[in-house]
Order: C-alpha cells, then structure tokens, then sequence
C-alpha cells in the first residue's frame, strides 16, 4: 500500500495507522513529494521501521509520484496487488481484504477502486472527458472506465502489460488515461461496491485543480479519441470560460477564468506536466 505525502505528515502518520490496522495483510510505503524539510523530519520520526520511504526531491504530482512507488513494488516485490492513495485516504478497515478477496477468481480484472459512496461510477465521454454515470450495483464488481485515485488497487499482470501513470497529467486525469489504456488491452476496470474509502476534501488550491481537470481533459481526449472530439471539448471550455463570470450557478466550484485560460493555452501549446508557477506561487501538492 503506498500512499503518497506532501507536507501533512501527522495525516500521513494517521493513515498509515490505519492501513495498517487493514483485515488483509499489508505492507506499506510511502512516497515523500518534495515536502519541507521540517514536515519531512516529522514524518520520519513518526514512521514504523518497516514502512519502506521514497523521498521525491521535488514535488512531482500525484502520478509521478505513485509511479515512484510502483516502480518499487515491481522491482522489489512479490505483491499480487498494489494500492495507491493520497496522504488523507480513510478506508474501511476491510477495505483491501473485500477488495483483493472479492476478485480472486476474476483474473481478467486489471484495475480497480474503492467505493467513495458518492452513488457513481466513473466513465469516459468521448466529447467531454471523465464523467460520472449512476451506479448500477451495491454490492461486488462494477465495471467503469477507470478506477479513481482516492484509493486505486493495480493487478502486477495488468501494470506490467500496460505500463504505469503517463506523467505528464502531473495529477488529474491520469486514472482515465490508465484505465482506457487497460480496456484497450482486454482488461476490465472499475469500482469494488462495499470497500469503502473516504478522501476528506481536496487540499489542492482551486486554481489549480481547475487548471489541470482542463488541460488534461483535452489531452485525454486528444490521445484516445481524435481530432473532432478535442475540437468540441475547447469549444465547451470556451463558453466556459465567457459565460462563468455571468452564470456562477452554471460553473463548478473549482472554477477560475485565469486557469481556464492557461488551460487552453498550453493544451494548444502541448505543454503539460507541472502547473505554471502564475496560477500558484506555492507547489500545489500531490493532490
């Protein structure tokens, strides 16, 4: 189980506590995202001899971040399964145990999430990105299109066909990516009903959670769909963008016209990966 951490490491120290109390049997690990000298030193003293630490010299964002931690899972271990989470992730404590035991005789399963309780189920619309569908059970298996990240488990077999996080979402978008990556390759992907997990609330300030959910919609869509499909999501985020300042019931509460804009642009541009520093003078942290 690896979690990764920027700069809150009494959470972290909390929600290694907590997997470690998991019915199923767990290692766990941490990747250090570039945090503060001083939160580093905390969260060093507070770590167990066997939690494996992976310190990151900068904060890289949440993929880069997991991938560090991944990487390691492939090389070092044995573990059918790996689990990734932000530093806040509160699961159930069977969590991993109705995860890992209800797909035991469900190989083709390659990547699959927990249940936040929020009633849905996360898809992929060609025209307009990640979305969200109803769910359609409350027990079991449920196939989406990808997993989530609040806590998203990865079948050693799968990884090792399709590769890891593509890093240059930095955060954000990087789960659809991955699991349309995996249905490509004939391996289903979605939510585990009845293994739940609660993410608190998003710490990433809003400007740049707007920023990058924009930018990297329209590189999902680039890279998966085409053409057509990129066309109609700028056009979206173009009206967007002129009608949020008039309309604010009509925009989410993420919503900002400068990292709408910035969005655009470096889509255009191609540039991706870390956010510009004008959106945020502070790093923005892994999620």
């Amino acid at each position: 189980m690896i979690l990764v951490h920027w700069n809150r490491p009494e959470v972290c120290l909390a929600t290694l506590h907590r997997f470690r109390a998991q019915t199923a049997d767990v290692a766990l690990a941490v990747v250090d995202n570039g945090s503060t000298a001083k939160n580093l030193a905390i969260l060093k003293a507070g770590l167990a001899p066997d939690v494996v630490l992976l310190e990151q010299p900068t904060n890289t964002g949440f993929g880069p971040g997991a991938n560090t931690g991944l990487r390691y899972w492939l090389e070092h271990d044995s573990w059918e399964w790996a689990g990734v989470a932000p530093h806040d992730a509160d699961a159930a404590n069977d969590a991993l145990e109705v995860i890992v035991d209800g797909l035991a005789t469900q190989p083709d399963v390659g990547l699959v999430s927990a249940d936040v309780g929020d009633g849905f189920t996360p898809v992929v619309q060609p025209f307009l990105g990640a979305i969200d569908a109803p769910q359609t059970k409350s027990e079991g298996f449920e196939s989406g299109d990808y997993a989530h990240g609040t806590l998203h488990l990865f079948r050693r077999p799968c990884v090792e066909e399709i590769g890891l996080f593509d890093e240059r979402y930095f955060a954000y978008c990087e789960e659809a990516d991955l699991g349309l990556r995996a249905k490509a390759r004939g391996w289903r992907v979605g939510v585990m009903r009845g293994a739940e997990v609660r993410n608190p609330m998003v710490k990433t300030p809003h400007p740049v959670v707007d920023y990058l959910q924009e930018r990297n919609t329209l590189l999902l869509l680039a890279d998966h769909y085409g053409p057509r499909q990129v066309l109609f999501r700028t056009g979206v985020s173009l009206w967007q963008l002129i009608s949020g300042p008039f309309n604010p019931k009509g925009r989410n509460h993420f919503w900002t016209a400068k990292s709408r804009i910035l969005a655009l642009r470096d889509a255009a541009l191609r540039r991706w990966g870390r956010p510009p520093p004008s959106i945020l003078p502070n790093d923005p942290g892994p999620g």
